[in-house]
């Protein structure tokens, strides 16, 4: 099936809209640090929700290409874009700064559900479990879930929102971008499975990484794991798997990341190599690109480096 065509499918069954949303941005306040300037951010969606983001400008430019980076999740909803910065959680997390500092102008948006978007905290915590990891919490859990929960009694979805809001990202990037250089997507873990459907849906999005997110629902499904709320589109898994997702994003490049002993990207080798097809049929097929690391679900300092890298070349390819 050609990929427009799977794409307009995907695009349809989760009800993503066509892009409409270009919010102008406020600066709410702005910090020099080691080769770049870090700023805070702020702009308003259509549906009225403001999105706080840190914006990464370089002092000296070595690309017009911008990167938007979408941050992980870890059960740490006190923390989003403060860990794209190096500023809280893992080092490893920390892309913004790394960018920023060999030329690169970036974008750490906050999801839905984390940092300054956690929620309401009138939800409550009756229902929700006992959790100790370091920015997690009971009741972070329970909004997050009811970001879920509440949009699908609705017959809305927690992805859609998150798209949505991912697309009016890149439509943030394309103003202060107004050359019209390329823009690309980066993200682990849940912001690796953003990236992933992101690239497939937008082809605004002319290069894409993804890391310890492709792992397919058949495998999930199969070997009873949780999935990630974001991923509970019913009825999704009897049409479509991840690597339908991969495909649409044939023939720009995508460069997926994946580790032995991460259960979540446990048949990323299976997933990279059903999409190929669709490379291969454009001839393309040299635009898909797969690391499989060593460790666990958590980046290390080899996968971190690798991710920095290939989007540094993307972005000097591009100009």
């Amino acid at each position: 099936m050609p990929v427009d065509s799977i794409r307009e499918r995907i695009a349809e069954f989760i009800e993503l809209e066509t892009v409409s949303q270009h919010p102008p941005i406020q600066i709410v306040e702005r910090q020099s640090e080691d080769g770049h300037t870090r700023s805070l951010v702020q702009y308003t969606l259509s549906d009225g929700d403001v999105v706080e983001a840190f914006l990464f400008e370089p002092q000296r430019k070595s690309s017009k290409t911008c990167v938007l980076v979408l941050h992980q999740h870890n059960s740490q909803w006190t923390i989003g874009k403060s860990e794209v910065a190096g500023l809280a959680g893992d080092p490893m997390q920390a892309f913004g700064p790394a960018l920023a500092r060999r030329g690169v102008t970036v974008l750490a948006p906050d999801a839905i559900g984390f940092e300054s978007r956690l929620g309401m905290s009138g939800w409550g915590t009756q229902l929700a479990p006992t959790l100790t990891r370091p920015g997690g919490s009971a009741d972070g859990w329970l909004q997050y879930y009811n970001q879920m929960a509440h949009r699908l009694v609705q017959g809305d979805l927690l992805m859609r929102k998150m798209l949505s809001d991912c697309m009016a990202a890149v439509s943030v990037l394309q103003n202060i971008n107004s050359e019209g250089m390329s823009i690309g997507a980066i993200g682990h873990s849940l912001g690796g499975g953003l990236a992933l459907f992101l690239a497939a849906l937008d082809t605004r999005v002319a290069f894409t990484c993804s890391s310890g997110a492709a792992g397919s629902f058949r495998h999930k499904l199969a070997h009873g794991m949780g999935l990630e709320m974001s991923l509970i589109i019913p009825g999704f898994a009897k049409q479509f798997d991840i690597e339908d997702v991969v495909r649409c994003i044939a023939p720009r490049k995508i460069f997926v990341v994946s580790s032995e002993d991460d259960a979540l990207s446990a048949d990323a080798d299976e997933v990279v190599q059903r999409a190929k097809d669709a490379f291969e049929g454009m001839n393309c097929s040299e635009s898909l690109e797969h690391l499989r690391g060593r460790g666990g679900h958590a980046l290390d300092r080899q996968r971190f480096n690798a991710i920095v890298n290939w989007t540094l070349a993307q972005c000097h390819e591009a100009g």
